[in-house]
């Protein structure tokens, strides 16, 4: 298997990181086209049209929207017969993840000024959300937790989640998840029509206010083009990794933390930095070795070729202004000593620490979040947390006392950009005897 390798002391260098990390998500054309007529059809014909799209993509032949619905009963029945130790891993996941996200919790809050004017932030859940969970060949229960859990402890008061269900196909791990997650509602429909009938509503499918969640290039054309009718988490790229390590963690290890993001698709990206240039040669025969005993080794060996490298550094201080302008999905810090180096990490979506500390534990049930952003994002975004279901309003109770010392601010202001309504509104309170 052919691994790039680089170095920071090539000339070419940071020309060739640039070359790597290049990732445009080009948008198809016909893609693009085909989701924008599946939007305009069901916010224009509701449940007749998801039902025909439902019945062309996913083979399910049903006449009646409300048979798109699985009963809670359902649910629940699917949790119960879980097989014990997949049943006690999924509750153990969840209760570790609910544990974590009950510290985001934000709350309201006010001071009064010297005016005795009262200023603050109310902060409320909101009243629905809307969740889409792949279905068919894909199954992703770790997503219905990671999604459904956080919008619960932010206290969203309904939780609508959407699945495809091609054939009529139902993973009962994905519906037990769902039942222990909270979620109030389920519906086998998948695809744009899907995310379409999240945003606009229809006679059987309510309408949300966000839509998170992860799914295919015509869920994520969807949720870009439905966003300002609705809230969206985001639009996410490929899976990406770097590990920043001191040539001292068993190289098997660090081959198969490499291997974990690269399994996802051909797409996803896999990166080492250390200063051992031996330590580089020895990972590389690891995943040459281990490669042979992966069940997805054509992704992951597509995925390490194209995207993938092996790159030598000066020093781990280096590793870290290097990391920081990757500002990677999944960082691993697999050192010595992690916490010396976190102060000088500032992009990462999430950073896992020590040599014991695997980024698929955090894929499952460390507690954190896994919705993470990518592609350089985390240079000013965040992993989805309890926050994002949440909204801010701001609380402001002026004094008459503070009417009048607002007012004759607010109106010296407004006449200087010539909105004298704005001004006269502020003056009035100021006169009142």
């Amino acid at each position: 298997m052919n691994i790039k390798r680089l170095s920071t002391q090539q000339k070419n260098f940071h020309a060739e990181l640039n070359k790597l990390l290049a990732f445009e998500a080009t948008q198809d054309e016909q893609l693009e086209a085909t989701v924008a007529a599946i939007l305009k059809d069901v916010r224009a014909r509701g449940d007749a049209a998801v039902l025909e799209y439902t019945r062309r993509f996913d083979r399910l032949n049903i006449s009646d929207a409300a048979q798109l619905e699985i009963p809670v009963a359902a649910l629940r029945s699917a949790f119960e017969n879980l097989p014990a130790a997949q049943r006690n891993a999924l509750e153990q996941a969840a209760q570790r993840v609910t544990t974590y996200h009950q510290k985001q919790v934000q709350t309201s809050w006010s001071y009064a000024d010297a005016e005795g004017n009262t200023l603050g932030q109310q902060i409320t859940p909101m009243d629905r959300v809307g969740l889409y969970v792949p279905g068919g060949k894909a199954a992703y229960p770790s997503s219905v937790l990671m999604n459904a859990l956080p919008a619960k402890v932010a206290g969203v008061g309904e939780l609508i989640m959407v699945v495809p269900t091609p054939d009529g196909v139902q993973n009962a791990l994905v519906l037990a998840a769902a039942h222990l997650a909270g979620v109030d509602r389920v519906f086998t429909i998948g695809g744009a029509q899907a995310v379409a009938a999240l945003a606009y509503g229809t006679a059987t499918i309510p309408r949300v206010d966000k839509i998170v969640g992860p799914g295919n290039a015509y869920v994520a054309a969807a949720k870009r083009r439905v966003f300002g009718v609705v809230g969206i988490d985001m639009v996410a790229g490929p899976s990406e990794i770097l590990v920043i390590c001191d040539g001292l963690t068993n190289p098997d290890w660090i081959a198969m933390d490499l291997f974990s993001q690269a399994e996802h698709d051909e797409l996803a990206q896999a990166i080492l930095l250390t200063p051992d240039a031996d330590f580089i040669e020895a990972v590389a025969a690891s995943a040459e070795h281990l490669l042979k005993t992966m069940p997805r080794h054509e992704i992951i060996r597509t995925a390490l070729q194209n995207r993938g490298a092996l790159i030598a550094v000066q020093d781990l201080a280096e590793a870290c202004v290097i990391s920081n302008r990757i500002a990677p999905e999944h960082l691993e810090l697999s050192v010595a000593n992690p916490q010396q180096w976190l102060p000088h990490i500032k992009h990462a979506g999430a950073i896992f620490m020590g040599r014991y500390t695997s980024e698929s534990l955090g894929d499952y049930c460390a507690g954190p979040n896994h919705v993470l952003p990518t592609s350089g994002t985390a240079r000013f975004s965040s992993p989805l947390g309890v926050y994002d279901f949440q909204k801010r309003s701001s609380l402001i109770e002026v004094s008459k006392q503070g009417a009048a010392i607002l007012g004759a601010m607010a109106a010296e202001l407004a006449m200087g950009e010539g909105l004298h309504a704005h001004a006269q509104s502020a003056l009035y309170r100021c006169k009142d005897k």
